[in-house]
């Protein structure tokens, strides 16, 4: 799966007001055999979304019509527990770019950048009114501006600047994972090879 070029992107949000979401609970154990990263967004939540039949939960938003969009609206700690990567290819291969929430865990956060999926750490207060507004009115746009490291809730609601790693800022705005970003430095690692020979 390719890292895709990130600049800005506006979506509606999907929201999961709940905190502490570990990554057995993002994509379960017995769902890890696949050695690629694809085929694992059908079974992302998968306990929280299907009963033991396979039968949808309709009270689970994923499953609900009144949610859509690109953006995942998380609670507090998401991503907590073991360090498996293929939390962060589920939400990809689901159809989510970004995941917002107050906090994330570290290893899930690196995996994420790693896979082309964005992590927006936004203070509880953002976090708070953004879930109260999409409560109230599901087809509210959130404009995230990755240039500018700025979150903003559309047309006129509160905005807020998030903090990213600048090496992986610069591979997400060129669509580079970390041989593409090796690569097109080539002929810089070449010079500096032959300054170093004696």
């Amino acid at each position: 799966m390719p890292i895709e070029k990130f600049t800005t992107l506006i979506s509606e949000c999907v929201p999961l007001p709940i905190e502490n979401v570990d990554t057995d609970q993002i994509i379960p154990a017995r769902f890890l055999k696949a050695t690629t990263r694809e085929g694992f967004g059908e079974n992302l939540f998968r306990d929280w979304r299907y009963d033991k039949t396979g039968k949808p939960k309709e009270d689970f938003v994923l499953n609900s019509d009144r949610y859509s969009g690109e953006i995942l609206v998380a609670g507090k700690n998401f991503g907590s527990g073991s360090s498996r990567e293929h939390a962060a290819w589920a939400l990809k291969d689901y159809g989510f770019k970004i995941v917002a929430s107050s906090y994330f865990a570290d290893i899930f956060k690196s995996n994420s950048l790693n896979t082309g999926l964005l992590p927006v750490q936004v203070s509880e207060s953002f976090l708070a009114r953004l879930f109260e507004l999409l409560d109230t009115d599901p087809s509210i746009k959130v404009k995230v501006d990755l240039e500018n490291q700025l979150i903003s809730i559309l047309p006129d609601g509160p905005q807020e600047n998030f903090e990213i790693n600048t090496y992986k800022k610069n591979c997400l705005l060129n669509g580079y994972d970390d041989i593409d970003y090796l690569l097109s430095i080539k002929a810089k690692i070449s010079d500096w090879e032959k300054r170093m020979v004696i």
